[in-house]
Formats: structure tokens, sequence, C-alpha cells
């Protein structure tokens, strides 16, 4: 039977760094050593893994699955971003049920941008009628992790659609198809280009009334990033690269309500917006 919920929202306020921080700041980055000096021989490890893959790869693209290739290799559920299972399952779902509270149908066909290794798709797969659901990835080593997820779950039979890709294009896909396009912590590690690139071609698959949902990591201060592996924006950078791109974008208030760092835009053709708004 699918998973149903009736309310994913709650009145818990996620805990977050001041939004002025710079993460990227050498001053920020030696008062972070003192304060948390058990996790510097990480850093130092991922500090040496950005310069080895700086010199081998030839974009961003090919940058983070490198990435996501030796993230996987380590532990998929902590590739995503998970530090356990119990909070891979906590934020797969909160995902899924964010989704519920704004309507989601069995019959939506859902594109699951940066689908990972199913953390809210499995769920997702269960609930909707066979064949809506369509995730893409730029790792073919967590879209395996993904296909371990769909026969560990016993989903073959809802026939999801599991595509690897080479960049946000979204070339392969057809034209006005999707109800609801959804990118979790995919922005958050993509710098300008990926994005604008993402927001450039994703008006051509979101069908009529359909929106897009994604997150990212929102300063008030310098746009920076970490590594190029952790980017973080203004919210008004975001919401003007998509009208340059003729889509309208929100920011999605009820999302700042559930216990997650990162925050939420909310993309649709000008029209719909229009609409929604009258």
């Amino acid at each position: 039977m699918p998973i149903r919920t009736t309310t994913p929202r709650t009145t818990t306020p996620h805990a977050t760094s001041p939004r002025t921080k710079n993460r990227a700041s050498p001053l920020h980055k030696v008062r972070y050593a003192v304060r948390h000096p058990e996790r510097v021989p990480r850093y130092l490890r991922r500090l040496a893994r950005d310069l080895r893959l700086r010199l081998s790869t030839r974009d961003h693209i090919a940058y983070y699955r490198a990435v996501m290739r030796d993230d996987t290799a380590r532990s998929p559920e902590a590739a995503v971003g998970s530090a356990s299972h119990e909070r891979w399952l906590a934020l797969g779902k909160m995902q899924y049920d964010y989704l519920l509270w704004h309507g989601l149908r069995p019959d939506d066909r859902v594109l699951d941008i940066g689908c990972g290794n199913l953390r809210a798709g499995w769920r997702l797969i269960d609930y909707l009628d066979a064949g809506h659901y369509h995730g893409i990835d730029i790792s073919p080593d967590i879209l395996l992790a993904a296909q371990d997820v769909v026969v560990g779950r016993g989903l073959q039979a809802k026939l999801p659609h599991l595509s690897l890709v080479r960049d946000l294009r979204l070339a392969a896909l057809p034209e006005a198809y999707f109800t609801v396009v959804h990118a979790h912590s995919v922005f958050s590690h993509s710098p300008r280009e990926v994005i604008e690139e993402c927001l450039a071609h994703v008006a051509r698959v979101l069908a009529p009334g359909g929106y897009f949902d994604f997150t990212f990591n929102r300063t008030d201060g310098p746009e920076h990033h970490v590594l190029r592996e952790d980017f973080y924006y203004r919210t008004d950078t975001l919401v003007r690269l998509a009208a340059d791109h003729g889509l309208a974008a929100r920011f999605m208030e009820d999302w700042e309500e559930l216990p997650h760092r990162q925050s939420k835009i909310r993309v649709t053709h000008r029209a719909a917006h229009g609409e929604e708004a009258a």
C-alpha cells in the first residue's frame, strides 16, 4: 500500500548558522577548526580530494560525478548527505510529506533531478501510479545504489525510470510532460552556470500548471562556495535567474518551518504564477 500522511508540517523551527556567515573565509575556517578539532582530518581529506579532482576533471559536472563516486563507495546514504540510516529515512519522508501536503496525487508525473539513491524517491515510487516516477542523476554509482533500493523495497512493478545524464539540459525528456519537478540538495552543490543550465531547460519539460521545487543553501551575506562542493546563494539571485529564463519563482516560507538547513524555492511558468496570484 502507498505510504500516506496528512500533516507533513511541523512547528519545530530548524537550527541554522547565521545567514551572513562566509564559510569560505580563512577566519571562519580557523575558528571552526578551533571549535571542532575532531572534524579537521575529514576537512583535510576533502581538501586533498578537491585539489586532485580540479586537476583531473574538465568541468563541474565531471568534478561532482567523481565526488559522488568516491562518497558512494564509502556509503550511498552518506553520499546523499545522510549521517545515518535513520536520518536518511527522516529526510526522505520530510520531502515526500511536503509534496503530499502541497497536493501531490498518484497520477502526477514526477521528475526527480538528482534522485540519488532514492532517499525520497522510493516513497514517491510507491505512492505514484506505475511509470509516473522518473529519477535522473549524473552519477552512475549512485544510480546503481538506487536500483538496489528499488529491489530492496520490492518496487519493481511500479516501473520507475532511473536515467543517467551528462548535464542538466534534460534533452532526452518529453516536452510539457512533468507536473512536478523536484531537486533536493542539487543546487546546493552547483555553481551558477549549472543552475542556469537547468533553469534554461526545465520550462520545456514542465507541464502547464506544474511546478519545480528546488532547495539551496541560503545566505544573506556574500555568495560563496566551500571546496566546490557546497554553494551558498542569496534568494534574490536565484529568483532573478529564474526570471531571466521566463519563469516565476517564490520563496517557500512553509518549508522554513521544517527541520532542514536548506531553503526552498518554487518555480512555475509565468502564466501559471499569475493565475495563482489572481
